[in-house]
Parts: structure tokens; C-alpha cells; sequence
């Protein structure tokens, strides 16, 4: 049946519908015809309640002891004028209420008011039903089509020349462009070109981008569509969606169809905790088919992307369906000064911009936390009414997104201060004097996010492994503020709740995972990453070692971790006048960059600061109590370190 017939059904459908119920609410109550000397006889016996005359015809309701209210019709003689006048002055303890109705001209007008304003109003309400459910695009029956939307070339067009940072990416994807522009060059030779493309990688490193780039260099139909626009609270949705979208895909072949967040529709069938979920399967069902089953789809090239490839089913990611699996990285230092370059073409920069040293400041961002910089360290320049983005606001954004944004109005007292003072200094002195970590690139006590202080290290290149040695040198750094703490105060604080809890997922990390134990070896002891919640096999997820295993386990990772933070007891004993340096300056400064912290460690004199970039806490505190900008520090200044400032 074709769909014009369809939606000529439903419409008549909906229109006996809509007359049967205005006959149930709008229509008046049936009445039984009977002689007029029968009402007469009612009216002598008291059963008549009230009359409604109308000309000759006469209405009147009749009830009986202990029976319903009877409405009933009858037609007076031609003398009705005297049977009036008996029914006047019928009994007075039974008077019957007369209600005369004239046959005038306004009648009509009440009559249509009364009887056809409420089915108006019911048609009205009939056809915005009938809009909301055509609102999808389609016509009645349209919630079983697809919601892709075709891309035209006028549409924010995205080019090869806007994607930096994945070349190895790029290049795979290449050749699925130049098969859709020129597919016999292909298919003279007995090639085959993928069906299907997956693109897989973490948050932000350009997934989605490289999917419009595609659209903007084949010059061929896109069509793009989210995983999730498949399933809907309707059973069978899916699938009619998903044959749909390939109709029109083979009506616009060669084309290319785009599917973000593919794992909202094909993740593993028959897993999690209740069983799989019926619609998304079979929605998925039909997209296997649909990929390759007996019709071949010649020039339909599916193209989709996902940051979870570890849920999907196998039977999509097979060859034949998606035949090539592209891994999108996170870029390195050069991919990072590309990345910059595309993402500052708008953007007004001072001459001491270095997209470079940003790039190497910023390891381990993505594509879409480089934008998010940029754009940051924009808005800081407009706020302070600039006409180009400096390097001191591209490094303030850089702060705001590695730290947190700074509690400016969190006021702590002296002796809070003092201990995150010191607590952030033996981090910092941890870190330069043990070999194995990054250098120090910024130490601060404004409190930022959640935490009271940060002790940012930066590496000097891109790391992608981690040795033994670099790994107990890392516990070292983070367990160094609380034995700073120690050192000086004699008492600990809640402040290193947090550096805790890293060293000791690091340490049983090195013991589970890394083998880095000679008492356990080299024996993978973690825990599954099957997860049962999202799509995975719960069978194989929980502990797979046993109690003895478990209490050698506890006893290696509490064996490192007393080890370590013994060795960040005898580093900081052994180098307490730098420290000492360093947390006086924290407490004046509140801020010390890479070159001022490396003046506290060799005993120099701080730099001299040109102008502070952020307003010093004694300089909140001058300006809350006198008014003035003059800056006068409520510390003794440090010992050894002239202020410079």
C-alpha cells in the first residue's frame, strides 16, 4: 500500500472518530414521543417537573417515585390555549415550571452558536494534532522516515584545510573521496572500495569535523544523522529509519551517509544487566543487513564515529560492513601548533604570541580544548578591552582550563594560607629534585576549582610510556606536600586527601597492571574493564585472583607507598632552605611562574615583576580596607629572597 493511501486511511479514520465522539459529548439526550392526553394524565398525577412549549410542541420531563428522569414529546391540540390555562393553575403544591420558547430569527443564531461553535472548536483541535504530528517533516505516517539531513555545499563548508592535527587520519580518508568522485578508477581494476568507514577516537580530537571535511571535498550528497535518531518509544522505528536512510542513499548514489555516536544504535547485542534492549537491536539487525546483506547498496559509503569501539557488536565492525577502522589520536606538539595556527586565523594576535611554546605547553589536548583555549584567551582580551590577544592572556586561559577558574573572593586566613603555602612548595621541590619528573612549570596558592593550591608540571616533549623509575618519582611529587606539612607544622591537614588517592591508584596500578612488583611479577592482577551497564558481557567483569593474592597486593602497594613517602621525607630534609624559599615567596607572591621558582631553588633574587598580572591577595585586602592600591605584604618578607617586586 502506498503512503498517499496510507494517509488517506488515517484521515478518514480520525473523522469517524471525530463524529462518533461529538455525537457521544455534544448530542442531546433521546426522547420518547407519546400523546398529549398522556401528558395530561401526568400532570394530573404530580409526575411532571417542568414543561418547555415551543408552538404546539411541548417537551417535558417525567419522573416516577424511585425511577430515573424520562424526557418525553407530545403536541398540543388546536386549543391548546385553554389546556394552558388548566396547567397554570394545576395544583400550587405541585406547580410545574412553564418555559416558553418563541420561534423568532435570533433562534437560528443561538442554534448555530450552541450547536456548531463546539464542533468548530473540536476541528481545530483536530487539525493542530494533525501539524504536530506532520512537525517531523514528513506526513502522517512520516515517524518511520529517516531524519537525516542532506548537507549542501552552501552550508558552512568544512575543507581538508580546516582539519590539522590527524594527517595519518586524513590521509586514510582520502581515498574513500577521491571513490565517490571517480568510482571506475576503482572498479577497473576489480577494487572494492569500503563500505563502511569508523572513526574512532577520544572526545574532541576531530571526529566529526573529519566527517564534514569528507562532505566538503567529495562534492558528492552527505547525509548526516545521529545514532540516537534511530530508536524511539515506537517498536519497529529503528528499522524503518534505517531503510529508509539506505533508499535514499541509493537514489543519491554515490553518496556518503554520516553516522555520530554510532554506539547509541550498534552496541553488543544480548549484553548488560537485563538482557539487550529489543528495539535497538533490531534497529541494528537491520543496519547489518542494510551494510551487507542480499541487496548490495554499489556507491553508498557509510562513514561513522564513535569514542567507545570497545561496545560495539562484532558483527558490524566485520569486513564487508565496516571494512576500515580509522583511529583518530590526540596530536602531538606539531599537531598542536597546526591545530593553533587554524583555530587563530580569526583571531587578532600581539606579536609575542608563540604558537609554538603553546603547543608544548599544552600536552595532551585535543583538538576541541585547543579551540576552547583560543577562544578564552579571546574573551579575557575583549574584557579587558584590547584589539589583540596577548601571550599573557593566552596564558591566564591556559591556567582557567588546567587548574579551574580562580575563587577570588575565597578568603583564607593566615594560617590556611601558610600550610597551602608550604604544602604547594613541597610539591614543587619534590618534583625539581627527584629525576623522573616534569619540570615545575607554575606554583600557586589562589585557590582554583576544588582545590585550596596548584602545582602544575609540564613535560618538555610528548610522553606516551612510563618506566618504574618515573612512576615512584611521581608518588614522590604527590606525596611530598604532606610531608611538607610534617616538616614544618608537626600535623597533617585534610589537604592531601586528594594526593593521596592518586598515589595509591597509581601504586596499585604499577602492582595490578604494570607488573612493577618483584614480589607479584609480572601477572596482570586488574580488574576487568568490561563494564555490564554499557553494552558488555557481565560474566567475565569483578576479581579474578583470590584472597591470599588480594592481601599481597595491599601489602606491596602500602610497601611503595611508605617507601616513597620516606624518600620525600629525606629529599625535602635535605633541601629545607629551598623550600623554606619557596613557601615564603608563595605567601608573598601567591603566584611564582617556572623562572621565579627556579630563583627559590638556587637562592636568587626573584625577578622583578613589571606589573602583577592578577592583583596580589594583600593587594584585595589594601584596597578592601583603605581604598588604595598600595601594596604592603602582611608577612614577613622571605629570608634570603629580597621582594623585587
Amino acid at each position: 500500500m502506498k503512503q498517499s493511501h496510507k494517509t488517506l486511511l488515517l484521515w478518514g479514520f480520525l473523522l469517524v472518530m471525530f463524529f462518533m465522539l461529538y455525537q457521544v459529548f455534544m448530542g442531546s439526550p433521546a426522547s420518547r414521543a407519546v400523546a398529549f392526553s398522556e401528558f395530561m394524565n401526568d400532570v394530573r398525577l404530580h409526575h411532571v417537573i417542568d414543561v418547555r412549549v415551543k408552538d404546539r410542541e411541548i417537551t417535558y420531563r417525567r419522573q416516577l417515585p424511585s425511577a430515573p428522569v424520562e424526557v418525553r414529546e407530545t403536541l398540543a391540540p388546536s386549543n391548546w390555549e385553554l389546556q394552558r390555562e388548566i396547567l397554570a393553575s394545576s395544583d400550587p403544591q405541585h406547580q410545574i415550571q412553564v418555559h416558553n420558547e418563541k420561534d423568532e430569527g435570533s433562534g437560528l443564531l443561538t442554534s448555530v452558536l450552541v450547536t456548531w461553535l463546539p464542533m468548530v472548536f473540536l476541528f481545530a483541535m483536530f487539525v493542530f494534532f494533525m501539524r504536530q504530528l506532520q512537525s517531523g517533516g514528513g506526513k502522517a505516517m512520516s515517524f518511520g522516515k529517516s531524519r537525516a539531513r542532506l548537507v549542501n555545499d552552501g552550508q558552512n563548508r568544512v575543507t581538508f584545510a580546516d582539519v590539522a592535527g590527524i594527517e595519518e587520519a586524513k590521509d586514510e580518508v582520502e581515498e574513500i573521496i577521491a571513490f565517490l568522485k571517480d568510482p571506475k578508477k576503482f572498479r577497473r581494476l576489480g577494487g572494492r572500495i569500503p563500505k563502511g568507514v569508523l572513526l574512532a577516537g577520544a572526545p574532541g580530537t576531530g571526529k566529526t569535523l573529519l566527517a564534514r571535511a569528507i562532505a566538503g571535498e567529495a562534492g558528492v550528497p552527505f547525509f548526516t544523522i545521529s545514532g540516537s535518531d534511530f530508536v524511539e518509544m515506537f517498536v519497529g522505528v529503528g528499522a524503518s529509519r534505517v531503510r529508509d536512510l539506505f533508499e535514499q542513499g541509493k537514489k543519491n548514489a554515490p553518496c556518503s551517509i554520516f553516522i555520530d555516536e554510532i554506539d547509541a544504535v550498534v552496541r553488543h547485542r544480548g549484553a548488560g544487566m537485563g538482557g539487550g534492549h529489543a528495539e535497538r537491536e533490531q534497529t541494528l539487525n537491520q543496519l547489518l543487513v542494510e551494510m551487507d546483506g542480499f541487496d548490495a547498496n554499489e556507491g553508498v559509503i557509510i562513514v561513522a564515529a564513535t569514542n567507545r569501539p570497545d561496545v560495539l557488536d562484532p558483527a558490524i565492525l566485520r569486513p564487508g560492513r565496516f571494512d576500515r577502522r580509522i583511529t583518530v589520536p590526540r596530536p602531538d606538539v606539531r599537531g598542536r601548533e597546526e591545530i593553533l595556527r587554524v583555530h587563530t586565523r580569526k583571531v587578532p594576535l600581539s606579536p609575542d604570541v608563540d604558537l609554538a611554546v603553546i603547543a608544548r605547553a599544552t600536552p595532551g589536548f585535543a583538538g576541541a580544548e585547543l579551540e576552547n583555549l583560543i577562544n578564552e584567551a579571546a574573551l579575557l582580551a575583549a574584557r579587558q578591552d584590547k584589539d589583540v590577544v596577548s601571550m599573557s592572556d593566552v596564558e591566564l586561559a591556559k591556567d582557567k582550563v588546567i587548574m579551574g577558574v580562580a575563587r577570588r573572593n575565597m578568603v583564607m586566613n593566615g594560617e590556611e594560607r601558610e600550610t597551602t603555602a608550604w604544602h604547594e612548595a613541597g610539591h614543587a621541590v619534590a618534583s625539581h629534585f627527584v629525576d623522573g619528573n616534569d619540570p615545575v612549570h607554575k606554583v600557586t596558592i589562589i585557590p582554583r576549582g576544588p582545590a585550596l593550591g596548584v602545582t602544575m608540571s609540564l613535560p618538555t616533549e610528548d610522553r606516551y610510556t612510563m618506566t618504574e623509575s618515573q612512576a615512584l618519582a611521581r608518588i614522590v611529587m604527590m606525596l611530598g606536600g604532606r610531608v611538607a606539612e610534617e616538616l614544618r607544622f608537626q600535623k597533617v591537614t585534610t589537604g592531601a586527601s586528594d594526593d593521596l588517592k592518586r598515589a595509591t591508584r597509581l601504586a596499585r596500578r604499577m602492582v595490578c597492571d604494570f607488573g612493577m612488583s618483584a614480589k607479584i611479577g609480572p601477572v596482570f592482577h586488574g580488574e576487568s574493564e568490561d563494564q555490564p551497564f554499557v553494552g558488555r558481557d557481565f560474566g567475565g567483569a569483578g576479581r579474578e585472583y583470590s584472597e591470599q593474592t588480594a592481601v599481597e597486593i595491599d601489602h606491596e602497594v602500602r610497601r611503595i607507598l611508605n617507601e616513597q613517602q620516606q624518600r620525600a621525607r629525606d629529599v625535602l630534609a635535605r633541601h629545607l632552605d629551598a623550600l623554606e624559599r619557596l613557601a615564603l615567596a608563595l605567601l608573598e607572591r601567591e603566584t611564582l611562574d617556572a623562572d621565579e621558582i627556579l630563583a627559590c631553588f638556587e637562592g636568587r633574587a626573584l625577578p622583578v615583576r613589571s606589573r602583577p598580572v592578577i592583583p596580589s591577595w594583600s593587594e584585595r585586602r589594601d584596597r578592601k580596607e583603605t581604598g588604595r592600591a598600595k601594596v604592603t605584604s602582611i608577612f614577613p618578607p622571605p629570608r634570603g629572597v629580597p621582594s623585587g617586586a
